[in-house]
């Protein structure tokens, strides 16, 4: 098993977004193979793998310990296709008026100014959720236009949990400002020389999301691929 000095040792040289990255990849493998496998001896070696993923993890953060991650991994495994492990799903939207004004919300649990986004309902599709969101926590109704953005929030370095973020781009048709009493402690439009403070994640998203509300020409943003692992195979 490892210690945490261990991984103390191999954080060197290793960055701890690549080892949360580990740990996640490790924790769905071993899940998604207990909620498939009928034998129980791989039963025991999917926990096993589990636990090392969980220490893993708590290496790297404080927020919890190996054995409350694991627990709580173990609490969180299906049963066939329900035990498959993948990515949640967040939806946002970047808004813009006929001023080129970005609809923004201050978050309440974080205080941050950002775009309307949330988590992925079912019974929605994408674009409607997006829209949802919008009016949910602005009072605004829009009007979707295209999609801008569809990454790996891990790889981005803006969550430390498996998720896709899908943002697109709407048009304000209506309705009037309000803050969802829950979600925003505020909101309001901004033009790209006023935006507020504190922003979140200024260098990752406002390009793209004035680009798109001015009407610049911009292809959707995705990940780059990385190396494929059989190109190292087929190169020896």
């Amino acid at each position: 098993m490892l210690s945490r000095a261990n991984v103390s040792q191999m954080s060197d040289s290793i960055t701890g977004r690549e080892l949360l990255k580990w740990a996640e990849q490790l924790s769905g493998i071993a899940r998604t193979g207990l909620g498939f496998t009928e034998s129980l001896y791989e039963q025991e070696r999917y926990e096993e793998i589990l636990k090392v993923a969980a220490e893993i993890f708590a290496a790297t953060s404080a927020e919890l310990s190996p054995e409350d991650l694991g627990a709580e991994w173990m609490r969180m495994v299906g049963k066939g296709v329900a035990g498959y492990v993948t990515p949640k799903a967040a939806v946002g939207a970047v808004v813009g008026n006929d001023k080129n004004e970005i609809l923004l919300v201050q978050r309440a649990d974080s205080g941050v100014w950002l775009y309307p986004t949330g988590w992925a309902d079912i019974g929605y599709s994408p674009v409607e959720v997006a829209v949802k969101e919008v009016y949910e926590e602005t009072g605004i109704h829009c009007h979707p236009v295209s999609l801008i953005s569809i990454v790996d929030g891990m790889r981005q370095g803006f969550t430390r949990i498996p998720l896709y973020s899908m943002v697109f781009h709407c048009k304000a048709i209506g309705g009037e400002l309000r803050s969802h009493p829950l979600e925003t402690m505020d909101c309001g439009w901004f033009a790209r020389d006023a935006l507020p403070e504190p922003l979140a994640g200024l260098e990752s998203w406002v390009d793209d999301a004035f680009a798109a509300i001015e009407g610049s020409p911009n292809e959707v943003r995705f990940d780059p691929l990385r190396s494929n692992p059989w190109d190292e195979v087929d190169q020896q």
